[in-house]
C-alpha cells in the first residue's frame, strides 16, 4: 500500500486528477462548478479560498524547505553566488515573455490586447515542479533551480498584479507588510531561543506573516516562505532532497516529513480549484500568450542564465547549458497566475476567454520538455 501511495505522489496523480475533474466539471456544468468554488462552506470560507489562500501556504512552504536546504553547505545552491544565477534567470523569465508578447501583439494583435503583457510573466510552480521531476528525476539540481526561479517570479507576478492590474475595491496597503516583517522577527527570536517545535513558528510567525500579506491585499500563499528559513536545520544539506532521513531530526526536516504527504495529496484541491477553464473560441491573443510563454520564458531564462554564468555566477553543480535550456522550456508552464492575470487584464469575456486558452495551451510545454529532455539526454547520469 505504501509503495502505491508513493507512486501516486511521485507522478502527481492527485494534482492531475484535480485538473481533469475541474476541466470536465467546468465545461459540463459551469454554473455548478462556479457555485461549488465560491459558495461559503463554513465561517464564510469558500473552497476556492481554502485551496488557494490556506492550503497553498503549505505548498509554498515545502518549496521553501527545498530552497533553504539547497542553500546549505553541500546543497545545489551553495555557495550563495549559485543562487544568483536562478534569480537573474528569473529576470529573463519575466522580461522575455513580456517583450515577446508586446512584439507579437505589435505584429498580429491590436491596441486593446496590449494590457495582456503581464499574463505570461509567471511560472506555475506546482506544474513546473511536476514536469521537472518527470524530466530530470526527483533529486536533480535543476529542480532546486526551477523552484527558486518559480517562487521568485511568482512573487514578481503578484507584484505586477498589484501595481499594473490593481483592484480599485482593494488597493494595496503596504503598511500591513510590517506585520509580515514582525512575523519574521518572531521566527528569528524563536530560533534564538532554541525552540525546536515548528508549531510556534507556523502559528505565531506564520500567522502574522499571513495576516500581513492578506490585509495588504497581496496573495497570502507566500506567508511561510518568509518564515521557513528561520526553522532550525542541519548544518549541511542531505544527500537526496525529499527522501526521509531518520538521522536528520532538525525542525525543518520534521516539518517537511510531516507535511510533504499532506501537500502531495492536497494538490488535488489546487487542481480542482484552478483548472476549471471553459473551452472557448481561440483568438489572436491565445497564440500571443502561448508563444510568449513558450518562446519568451525559454529564451529569457536561457539567455540570462547563460549570461550570469559568464559573469561568474555559476549554475548549480550538475546543471549544464542543456539542462538550463530544458528548464527554460518548463518555465513556460503558465497556469494559475496567468489565468488570474487574464481575468484582471481584460473585461471583454471573449478576449478574456481566449487569453485563458493561451495559458491553458502552455500545458503542452510539458510534452516539449519531455521530448527535449530525452533528445538532449539530461539528468545526473547523462
Amino acid at each position: 500500500m505504501k509503495k502505491r501511495l508513493n507512486l501516486l505522489r511521485e507522478f502527481s496523480v492527485p494534482l492531475i486528477a484535480g485538473v481533469v475533474l475541474a476541466l470536465w466539471w467546468a465545461n459540463r456544468d459551469p454554473a455548478g462548478y462556479d457555485h461549488f468554488l465560491h459558495t461559503p462552506l463554513f465561517g464564510g470560507v469558500s473552497f476556492h479560498f481554502l485551496a488557494n489562500d490556506i492550503f497553498m501556504v503549505f505548498f509554498f512552504a515545502i518549496a521553501a524547505v527545498e530552497i533553504t536546504q539547497s542553500c546549505l553547505p553541500g546543497g545545489d545552491l551553495n555557495p550563495p553566488r549559485k543562487a544568483l544565477n536562478p534569480l537573474l534567470a528569473t529576470l529573463g523569465g519575466v522580461v522575455g515573455p513580456a517583450l515577446v508578447f508586446l512584439l507579437l501583439n505589435h505584429v498580429i494583435g491590436s491596441a486593446e490586447l496590449r494590457r495582456g503583457w503581464g499574463i505570461p510573466t509567471a511560472t506555475d510552480i506546482a506544474f513546473a515542479w511536476l514536469v521537472a521531476r518527470l524530466v530530470f528525476g526527483k533529486d536533480h539540481p535543476a529542480i532546486s533551480f526551477l523552484l527558486l526561479l518559480a517562487v521568485a517570479d511568482d512573487g514578481i507576478g503578484l507584484a505586477i498584479i498589484a501595481i499594473f492590474y490593481p483592484n480599485p475595491n482593494f488597493p494595496v496597503a503596504p503598511a500591513w507588510l510590517l506585520l509580515t516583517v514582525g512575523g519574521m522577527a518572531v521566527a528569528y527570536l524563536l530560533r534564538s531561543a532554541r525552540v525546536k517545535s515548528y508549531w510556534p513558528y507556523l502559528l505565531v510567525g506564520g500567522g502574522m506573516s499571513w495576516a500581513g500579506l492578506y490585509n495588504a491585499h497581496l496573495h497570502p500563499a507566500l506567508a511561510l516562505v518568509f518564515i521557513i528559513p528561520f526553522l532550525p536545520h542541519a548544518r549541511k544539506e542531505r544527500l537526496h532532497l525529499f527522501e526521509e532521513d531518520e538521522h536528520d531530526r532538525s525542525t525543518i526536516a520534521r516539518f517537511e516529513q510531516d507535511w510533504k504527504v499532506i501537500v502531495d495529496f492536497g494538490m488535488f484541491m489546487f487542481g480542482l480549484a484552478n483548472a476549471g477553464v471553459e473551452f472557448s473560441s481561440v483568438g489572436t491573443v491565445t497564440w500571443i500568450v502561448f508563444l510568449a510563454l513558450l518562446l519568451g520564458k525559454c529564451g529569457g531564462i536561457f539567455l540570462l542564465g547563460s549570461a550570469a554564468e559568464r559573469f561568474g555566477f555559476p549554475l548549480p553543480h550538475g546543471m549544464r547549458k542543456k539542462e538550463l535550456f530544458v528548464a527554460g522550456i518548463i518555465g513556460g508552464f503558465g497556469f494559475t497566475v496567468a489565468l488570474f492575470v487574464s481575468g484582471e487584464a481584460f473585461l471583454d469575456p471573449a478576449i478574456q476567454g481566449a487569453a485563458k486558452m493561451g495559458a491553458m495551451l502552455s500545458a503542452s510545454v510539458a510534452l516539449v520538455a519531455l521530448v527535449a529532455g530525452r533528445a538532449l539526454r539530461v539528468g545526473r547520469a547523462s
